[in-house]
């Protein structure tokens, strides 16, 4: 399987990254002074002139929505970057079983960095460390890789730092950045990035994936795809995870609450909580592995006391844990807001004929509850329900203390 069949729905983008890493992979040849590749059609290409670099280029920024699979694409371009595949030159790199690819993707090659934070941001002391990396030769592999899984991360002070490395790049280093928009990223460094744009998936498409690999039945595929809005990770989450339909189904109950008042802030209240629970639900399945790994890696016995001069490096485990709680909580905050605000645009497509059968749309699930809130409504107060949501996101992205930004969103959202 080519690395390239992990773009779910991403065609055009699979062709740009494959003629790229063809170009890479020619450059690459030609300055160790092997052998020419052969040409795609299998006769030997002229070693006289010199391969075409046009497709290729230094730094890269993948955008798209949520789910469309920015960091999968990234990761399989790192891959092919790495391919040492006999048949490269014909089939092209990215064979996705020679030992370049399969440690470009399970994140062990040694000249492929992924950095992936799960705090608010990645400051500038990280930034210098990746930029100093990115300064060395392969060791073995053939191009320095460095990916930045969430670029709209970056502090501006690492912003900067970030930008000298792409203005001045090592020979053999290729930036690859990700993030949700252009403009989650310094127009300076987008400027100087070739830009691919990923589109969410289509449902088909994810759902077929869930049945050929993790053996989900198609209609049970199919609806989590949906309710997911083509997000991969979330449909295979909701069609495994029982607590995480519930949490879902609690979100969407919502707009049947806020009838006064007392509903708004308690509505606003549970909101708050089943994000909290989707955080430790997380924290859970990772802070106990951490601690433990943390406290072997000291010298700790199983249930014994921690030796000598170790407890700052715990409490700078247990800090680092505390800022990645924080930023779980907002994520999850963010994504039952999205999920809130689908139901609103199913009440908007229903209000103005948009859609002849409800069982098409994402949050078909709750159907009763969409046709009663469209008849309850007008469109022009769907609309004023769906702005509120997103000023609330914003409000929480300015660190506005989460229960107030949502009891003010479902004063907005209760009937007039």
């Amino acid at each position: 399987m080519a690395v390239w069949d992990e773009l779910i729905g991403q065609q055009r983008v699979g062709e740009q990254l494959a003629a790229a890493a063809r170009a890479a992979d020619a450059r690459v040849t030609a300055e160790s002074g092997a052998a020419a590749p052969a040409a795609p059609d299998g006769h030997p290409a002229d070693a006289a002139d010199p391969p075409s670099n046009s497709a290729m280029t230094h730094a890269w920024l993948f955008t798209g929505p949520p789910g469309a699979g920015r960091t999968t694409a990234a990761r399989a371009f790192a891959a092919a970057l790495q391919c040492v595949s006999p048949d490269r030159a014909t089939a092209g790199p990215g064979c996705g079983f020679c030992d370049g690819c399969h440690t470009a993707l399970v994140g062990t090659h040694a000249d492929v960095s992924v950095v992936a934070t799960d705090l608010l941001t990645i400051g500038v002391k990280e930034t210098r460390e990746l930029v100093r990396r990115a300064q060395l030769a392969p060791s073995g592999g053939r191009w320095q890789v460095i990916v930045v899984e969430d670029a709209d991360r970056l502090t501006e002070g690492a912003g900067n730092v970030l930008l000298k490395a792409i203005e001045e790049p090592a020979p053999r280093t290729v930036w690859l950045l990700c993030a949700p928009s252009l403009e989650d990223v310094l127009p300076t460094i987008r400027s100087r990035c070739r830009h691919l744009s990923l589109s969410t998936p289509a449902v088909e498409a994810v759902a077929a994936v869930l049945v050929r690999r993790d053996g989900i039945t198609p209609a049970v595929a199919e609806s989590a795809a949906r309710a997911a809005g083509g997000h991969l990770d979330r449909a295979r989450r909701l069609a495994t995870d029982g607590r995480a339909r519930e949490r879902r189904a609690a979100v969407l109950r919502i707009p049947l609450l806020v009838e006064d008042i007392g509903g708004c802030l308690r509505s606003a209240q549970e909101l708050v909580e089943v994000a909290a629970d989707a955080a430790k639900e997380r924290a859970e399945e990772l802070d106990e592995q951490e601690t433990e790994e943390m406290r072997t890696a000291l010298g700790a016995q199983p249930g014994g006391r921690m030796p000598r001069g170790t407890a700052g490096v715990m409490k700078d485990l247990q800090e680092r844990q505390k800022r990645r709680a924080t930023r779980s909580q907002r994520d999850s905050l963010d994504l039952a807001l999205t999920d809130l605000a689908g139901f609103y645009r199913d009440v908007l497509a229903l209000q103005l004929g948009a859609v002849a059968d409800i069982s098409l749309l994402p949050c078909a699930d709750v159907g009763e509850g969409l046709r009663r809130i469209a008849e309850d409504s007008t469109a022009e107060t769907t609309l004023r329900r769906i702005d509120a949501i997103m000023e609330c996101r914003e409000a929480l992205e300015r660190n506005v203390a989460p229960l107030l930004a949502l009891e003010a969103m479902a004063v907005t959202l209760r009937k007039p």
